[in-house]
């Protein structure tokens, strides 16, 4: 836009700034930046701000904000020009109808990751034990824990700062007495026999960075992203352990990118693991391959 919320509010032009004039001022702004769902974005920031949620947006349009309302506002939204993911300013995401904090040390979860969670409450009975490889927020181990209260989970992770976002996520969720985070390598896991392993691990290949979204490329960690061997380094470290830290007839459950399906099918099958299959997420597109001791 040809001027910026603080040059406008420094002006002193006299018109007032009402929830509605900054809501459709900061959409069009969003737009002009690029920003995916400019109208969405602005609505949950202001929301943030104000304390509102959006229903309260709606029925307080023509409230006038105050000096300081502004201030606090506008470092955000310019920061949200900048591409600077939404969750990471509101320190905060919701995954399977939860709440998880998020900051730029672990991925922002994603939807589309709640097809892995589906295809893990598929196998999983009233008891067992599993493990999440590469745990980030904890959002898929937290989110499996308060579906199977039987189970007792493990939450791995090589970044201890994950760890830590985890560990509150843990509690925010009320899941302690089921959940345990450890600190560790994917290369290496725990030396135990599971009923499941899940992962969502990184896979994006060097040659695909530069095709990313700013909000990834710039601001995710790429520790969680980034992955050698075309994408499939984590999938052939996981495969490999599979049959050694599964019970017998276990699962081993990843995630995959783009497409991946067939060359994750083939290290899965090649590893020893049975019953290989893909499942579609609701866009049609490969999302999960798992594989059966």
């Amino acid at each position: 836009m040809r001027d910026s919320l603080k040059d406008q509010t420094a002006q002193g032009t006299g018109e007032t700034w009402t929830l509605l004039r900054l809501l459709r001022w900061m959409t069009d702004y969003f737009a002009e930046k690029g920003v995916d769902n400019p109208r969405l974005d602005a609505e949950l920031l202001l929301a943030h701000v104000l304390k509102l949620d959006r229903v309260g947006l709606y029925l307080n349009y023509d409230r006038p904000l105050v000096a300081t309302e502004l201030d606090t506002i506008r470092p955000l939204v310019k920061r949200r020009g900048q591409r600077e993911p939404l969750q990471y300013l509101l320190g905060l995401t919701e995954f399977w109808s939860l709440e998880f904090k998020v900051t730029p040390d672990v991925l922002i979860p994603r939807a589309d990751t709640e097809i892995l969670v589906e295809e893990a409450l598929a196998r999983a009975g009233s008891e067992g034990q599993l493990l999440d490889v590469g745990t980030g927020s904890g959002a898929i181990v937290i989110s499996l824990a308060t579906e199977r209260p039987g189970w007792q989970m493990t939450g791995l992770d090589i970044s201890s700062t994950a760890l830590e976002i985890a560990r509150e996520n843990v509690e925010k969720n009320r899941v302690e007495n089921q959940v345990q985070l450890v600190h560790g390598d994917l290369a290496e896991l725990p030396a135990q026999q599971y009923d499941l392993i899940v992962s969502n691990p990184p896979y994006i290949a060097q040659r695909e960075w530069d095709e990313l979204m700013p909000e990834v490329r710039c601001f995710e960690p790429q520790l969680a992203l980034l992955a050698k061997n075309d994408g499939l380094e984590c999938y052939q470290q996981l495969a490999t352990q599979a049959t050694s830290r599964l019970k017998t007839g276990g699962w081993l459950l990843v995630e995959i990118g783009y497409q991946q399906a067939e060359a994750v099918k083939k290290i899965l099958a090649a590893a020893g693991l049975v019953n290989v299959f893909v499942r579609d997420d609701y866009s049609a597109q490969p999302r999960v391959v798992g594989g059966q001791k």
